[in-house]
């Protein structure tokens, strides 16, 4: 479970609050809860998938917690948040503390995704990022980065005409990455070669 895919299941985008969050799960667990659909087994997986995503962004989302609401417990005072180097470019917009929360959980989840080849589903998140922080100098450098990984699985791939268009976008989204530049301009002439050779 990842954080795009949560929002996605609850019918939500990126960076909801977390009154929506509680609102969206609430509807649809009405909607699907097993008492209501005892012979209906889809009804019942996705009541338990929305619930796993339910819980999954409030394990991460530092509550606005009512003392109305008994079944989540309060966040305690202080929050100790590991900081990535990336997070504390001076170009970057102040944060709160859910937000840096946020974007810590989403760099290791694109980490692990990297690590698992599942390019596809990091690109979801990266551009989930990009969307609820669109001028976050690190977000659009995971974006690009994310762009440029895929690209050169599709050449391993030999899918070229594709990987040329996500090599591209790579440079597009982060135009100012002389380090990424540079190292495009290498999977450029790789791509080009076997191209070449297909000939």
């Amino acid at each position: 479970m990842n954080i795009a895919d949560s929002y996605r299941l609850l019918g939500l985008r990126a960076g909801a609050t977390y009154e929506d969050i509680k609102t969206a799960y609430r509807r649809l667990a009405r909607q699907l809860h097993p008492d209501l659909n005892p012979n209906d087994d889809r009804a019942k997986e996705r009541f338990i998938r929305i619930t796993e995503a339910y819980q999954f962004l409030l394990s991460i989302l530092p509550a606005e917690v009512s003392s109305q609401d008994p079944s989540v417990a309060a966040e305690p005072a202080e929050i100790k948040v590991k900081v990535h180097k990336v997070a504390q470019n001076p170009d970057a917009p102040e944060l709160s503390l859910v937000d840096r929360h946020l974007l810590q959980s989403s760099y290791e989840q694109l980490q692990d995704l990297f690590k698992q080849k599942k390019f596809p589903r990091a690109i979801a998140l990266a551009e989930g990022l990009a969307q609820r922080f669109p001028d976050h100098p690190d977000v659009r450098q995971w974006q690009a980065i994310t762009y440029h990984r895929w690209g050169q699985h599709l050449i391993q791939d030999r899918d070229y005409e594709k990987a040329r268009n996500y090599l591209k976008k790579a440079l597009r989204t982060d135009p100012h990455n002389r380090r990424l530049w540079a190292e495009i301009e290498q999977d450029f002439r790789r791509l080009e070669e076997k191209i070449y050779r297909r000939r």
